[in-house]
């Protein structure tokens, strides 16, 4: 089977299934693991972020939808050449991948109709199943049911720790610093499963822009930023623009020296396996005295008062 991956989480699963040899082509997001950044790139944006800020990378983006237009861009003999059977892409997000009516209408223009899967989780279990229907469509349910079996196993095992906690902090998520985006979808679960509260974040539905008296308000206890595509380096970067706000020093979070940089890009925009690793980085941070083992710096850091 010839696979085309149009988003990072799908090439995740593609390569736990085992089946990396078959992948033909991908996005340019695709880097995990490192042997899918060699394979052949389908898709490319419309224009470079890595030197803008949060304000302008927003702004960009909300121009080009205003205009009818969309941030990524699909080649058409780059598909061609990978001739793919199944194509993996998403109806979740338009900002996140490549549009899905897009890749609808280049599957038209191929010699071949190959199948397309569309991978939309709302919540946390939704992100799980993802992988049985990617090991249903490509014949590898029993790969499937194993890597499963094992994730829903480290699941268990934060859960129930998590369980035995004498307390359950709130812990607020931003995934845009400017302007200041809520955690949604999965992420408000996550934060459940680790022994947490989110009172700013939405279960099931998208990020919002929120107002920074409105995280004020939720008096959080910990606060983690994760801005959507960011590394860690990227995010201390700009930790300016939540750190200078009024009120900054009265937030528990702050006063607790509770405020952690993640690796959000890699660990929660990303709805693929690597969800478990951000779920047991949320049993650190919520309750380091259940989870003690330490995260590499690259991965979560503290932000200093």
């Amino acid at each position: 089977m010839r696979i085309v991956s149009l988003l990072p989480s799908a090439t995740e699963i593609v390569y736990l299934l085992g089946l990396g040899d078959q992948l033909t082509g991908v996005s340019h997001e695709c880097d995990y693991p490192p042997a899918a950044r060699g394979t052949r790139k389908i898709i490319k944006p419309a224009f470079e972020n890595s030197g803008l800020r949060s304000q302008e990378i927003d702004a960009r983006v909300r121009a080009a939808f205003a205009r009818g237009e969309g941030i990524y861009q699909i080649d058409l003999e780059a598909l061609k050449a990978a001739d793919p059977d199944l194509i993996l892409t998403q109806k979740l997000c338009d900002v996140c991948a490549a549009p899905y009516e897009d890749v609808l209408e280049v599957v038209t223009k191929l010699p071949r109709k190959p199948e397309v899967l569309s991978l939309d989780p709302q919540r946390f279990e939704d992100v799980l199943r993802d992988v049985e229907r990617v090991g249903e469509a490509t014949g590898r349910l029993r790969e499937a049911g194993e890597a499963l079996k094992s994730l829903k196993e480290r699941v268990a095992v934060v859960a129930e720790r998590a369980a035995r906690a004498t307390t359950r902090p709130k812990v607020v998520c931003l995934e845009w610093l400017d302007p200041l985006m809520a955690s949604g979808h999965w992420v408000p679960e996550m934060v459940s499963l680790a022994g947490g509260i989110e009172p700013v974040g939405t279960l099931g539905a998208p990020a919002r822009r929120v107002s920074w008296e409105e995280v004020l308000s939720s008096v959080p206890e910990i606060l983690v930023l994760m801005p959507c595509g960011f590394a860690v380096t990227r995010v201390l970067e700009e930790v300016h623009l939540v750190t200078g706000l009024p009120g900054w020093e009265t937030l528990p979070a702050v006063q607790r020296n509770a405020v952690f940089a993640v690796d959000g890009h890699a660990y929660y925009s990303r709805s693929g396996p690597r969800f478990v690793d951000g779920l047991e980085i949320f049993g650190h941070v919520i309750h380091p005295e259940a989870f003690p083992e330490p995260f590499p710096e690259d991965i979560v850091k503290r932000v200093d008062r």
